[in-house]
């Protein structure tokens, strides 16, 4: 008999079940109240308190706008898995991309019809531009994108940090205010969110995950990168042109990050900052993309997902659950989603035995 075909989904649903109760255990062990870390994360992400059945749409406001860069770059690692390639330098790509905006930001005095959506796309540029050395060292030398991005994500934090400080009005930590032409920013958001920092970057979000699904899965030119990633060979032979497919690939996750990083120095900072050490968004993207099987649904709701435990933090402090148990938990979904084959084995077996214990019981 046929078996059982389970979905990345089935997959996803069952790794966060299986760190949520783990964690629970783990926090039992410790004399935490589980049911304190589930109703943190419930309040965030809907802003209602289950103990008083209040609301605060700030929660919600924060949630989001914590996510949206999770979601942006979670599609950029994606987009590189879907076409073969593995790109771990999204973090440096989201710091080039944060750059950029800064940039346009500080040393362009123009209308906000033009200053904002150029300093979103200069954020993508510089992120797909250096998403494309890896690309072209992988299309043309054969050199592994794994070993250029991490160091170009080093080269990306030390860069952007001299860079920043160049800037007029910089000091070691910070960059002056962007102007309010090129600030995502938006009143109306914040006024029915209980002045949380929500902006429009999440109409870019929207945007940027109709576009992955709609390059991946309904051109010719997304089925070409697809087929490079799969079979560099046989596509090859195929007459399909497959270094610049591979170098395209590295470029449009490259942009994808890019504009994560946009969406923390227009939208959630509103100035540049000079940093020493990795955020994570990047790192964190990966995370977002195993979990959402490289779908742009999946995707999205794996960096709300991520979105929830990162934004739920504070709250948890609050009530005396260590910071350490968000990570923990993410850890443990990555954990067993890694170990799908495992799980679906399981199932697999379970499936077999209860299809043996149904035909024992008709034959009876």
């Amino acid at each position: 008999m046929k078996e059982r075909h389970y979905s990345h989904l089935t997959i996803s649903l069952i790794a966060i079940g299986l760190s949520f109760i783990i964690a629970s255990v783990v926090m039992l062990l410790t004399g935490i109240n589980p049911l304190n870390f589930f109703i943190a994360i419930i309040r965030t992400m809907t802003g209602i308190n289950l103990r008083t059945m209040d609301f605060n749409p700030r929660l919600i406001g924060e949630f989001i706008q914590i996510s949206m860069p999770m979601v942006l770059s979670g599609l950029a690692v994606g987009f590189a898995f879907r076409t073969g390639l593995f790109n771990i330098g999204a973090e440096g790509q989201v710091i080039m991309g944060s750059l950029g905006a800064i940039v346009i930001g500080i040393l362009l005095d123009l209308p906000g019809l033009i200053h904002l959506p150029l300093a979103i796309i200069v954020a993508g540029i510089f992120g797909g531009i250096w998403a494309s050395v890896p690309g072209i060292l992988k299309a043309k030398f054969g050199i592994h994108e794994v070993v250029i991005t991490i160091m170009l994500n080093y080269t990306a934090m030390y860069l952007s940090a001299w860079a920043l400080k160049l800037l007029p009005g910089s000091d070691n930590q910070k960059t002056i205010n962007l102007p309010a032409s090129a600030l995502l920013r938006s009143d109306f958001l914040r006024s029915i969110t209980n002045n949380s920092r929500l902006h429009w970057g999440f109409l870019i979000v929207i945007a940027a995950l109709v576009i992955y699904w709609f390059v991946i899965e309904k051109t010719v030119f997304g089925y070409e990168l697809r087929s490079v990633g799969f079979n560099r060979h046989a596509s090859e032979f195929a007459g399909m042109k497959v270094s610049s497919r591979i170098i395209y690939s590295m470029v449009i996750s490259g942009v994808f990050a890019g504009l994560a990083g946009a969406m923390l120095s227009l939208g959630t900072f509103d100035y540049g900052r000079v940093l020493y050490s990795f955020e994570n968004y990047g790192f964190n993207g990966i995370a977002v993309a195993l979990l959402g099987g490289n779908t742009a649904l999946g995707i999205l709701l794996a960096g709300l997902l991520y979105g929830a435990l990162q934004s739920s933090q504070a709250m948890m402090q609050a009530q005396g659950i260590p910071l350490e148990i968000a990570v923990i938990v993410s850890g443990l979904i990555i954990l067993f989603v890694a170990m799908q084959h495992g799980i679906r084995m399981f199932l697999d077996h379970r499936s077999a035995k209860r299809r043996e214990a149904a035909h024992v019981t008709r034959a009876d």
